[in-house]
């Protein structure tokens, strides 16, 4: 393995930069860390690493090799979880899964229900197979809700209970902050900084262009898109101050939750961004929530004009909660980064209708007009 390794250097990146090469690459090394997860599980039990005085595995595995602590924890974690997964651990042998799908298998691997994950394994790794990575991991929360909705509550509880934000000023007077939130408040929050970040955006391309004199690129901006970020929180701070608290309304967080009819398709309850909740997560919000409902049927469909040349209004609407995100297989840019664009161009006649509607994020939207449309338009 060393020797083929040194080969593959030897011959230098470039010779394997194409599609066909990378996938491979990935897959071996996909491959090649199962086996050192299997190893590793398997010092874990040896009871080896205690010879130099080491008090697990996890603590000689990050010394020894110059990991750091959480990488080392990870994966006498995973390999602990993998004894009792073996159709994962074949997949993961085989290439087909990653260590990233053993862990969101792991993490829904409790006490209790170890026998109904034994008995759906194989379902679940062929979903591995079929579907994106974070498409995956949506079903994975769905099937762990309906084979332990208790246990899931208490996940999400658990979740919740762990929000946290810090902000302090260090020596220097500079700020230093970290936040943690549930995905329903970390949804409000996101939404709102993005909304703003996009406003200022907007304005420093403007200010480009009028100082360029032409199209300014994103290197002739007058802020990075951190620095952005930045400026918008200290924006949504400012506009907080100027509300009146005293009114009697409070302007309404926005975020949007898709729910099924359960008696028709089953248990459907996420974000709009994709994160699954459990059910009892919405509680807290139904008192102040604005309920929309969308017939996502012909029948019971909500159209504009489909002589209006911009999506706008319900259409609009109803396209991003049918699409969600860019609709380019290599993008997964939220819906309210995303234009609606014509599938059949309205230069060739093409109607403003949710039939001839999609999402597509600014890149993409120009790309298509330079190169062959995105798979399966």
């Amino acid at each position: 393995m060393v020797e083929a390794i040194d080969e593959l250097i030897a011959e230098d990146a470039v010779a394997h930069c194409d599609a066909t090469s990378v996938k491979c690459l990935v897959r071996q090394l996909t491959r090649l860390e199962s086996v050192t997860t299997k190893a590793v599980a398997a010092f874990d039990t040896s009871g080896d690493w205690s010879i130099d005085g080491a008090k697990t595995a996890a603590a000689w595995v990050s010394t020894a090799c110059r990991l750091p602590r959480a990488m080392g924890r990870r994966l006498v974690r995973r390999g602990r979880h993998l004894r009792h997964l073996p159709v994962v651990a074949e997949a993961f042998e085989e290439g087909d899964v990653t260590s990233a799908h053993l862990d969101a298998l792991a993490a829904v691997r409790r006490e209790g229900n170890e026998e109904v994950l034994a008995r759906d394994e194989a379902m679940l790794v062929k979903q591995a197979r079929r579907l994106r990575f974070e498409q995956f991991t949506r079903a994975v929360a769905y099937w762990d809700q309906l084979v332990d909705p208790d246990g899931s509550e208490e996940a999400a509880m658990e979740r919740r209970a762990r929000r946290d934000v810090y902000l302090e000023a260090s020596i220097s007077g500079m700020y230093l902050g970290q936040m943690t939130l549930d995905p329903i408040s970390g949804s409000v929050v996101a939404n709102e900084l993005n909304r703003i970040e996009q406003e200022l955006f907007k304005a420093d391309w403007a200010q480009a262009r009028e100082e360029s004199g032409k199209e300014p690129s994103v290197e002739d901006l007058c802020r990075t898109p951190a620095q952005r970020r930045a400026d918008a929180l200290v924006e949504m701070a400012a506009r907080s101050s100027m509300v009146d608290t005293g009114s009697p309304r409070r302007p309404a967080p926005l975020f949007s939750v898709l729910v099924d009819w359960p008696t028709l398709s089953g248990r459907v309850c996420e974000l709009a961004e994709g994160i699954v909740l459990s059910p009892g997560e919405l509680v807290d919000w139904l008192s102040v929530a604005d309920l929309e409902r969308a017939i996502m049927a012909p029948s019971g469909r909500v159209e504009v004009s489909p002589k209006q040349r911009l999506f706008t209004g319900a259409t609009r609407r109803a396209i991003e909660l049918r699409d969600r995100e860019c609709v380019h297989p290599f993008c997964d840019e939220p819906a309210a980064r995303c234009q609606a664009d014509h599938i059949d161009p309205w230069c060739n006649s093409g109607l403003t209708t949710q039939e001839n509607g999609r999402l597509l994020c600014g890149f993409h939207n120009r790309l298509r007009n330079e190169r062959p449309p995105p798979i399966g338009e």
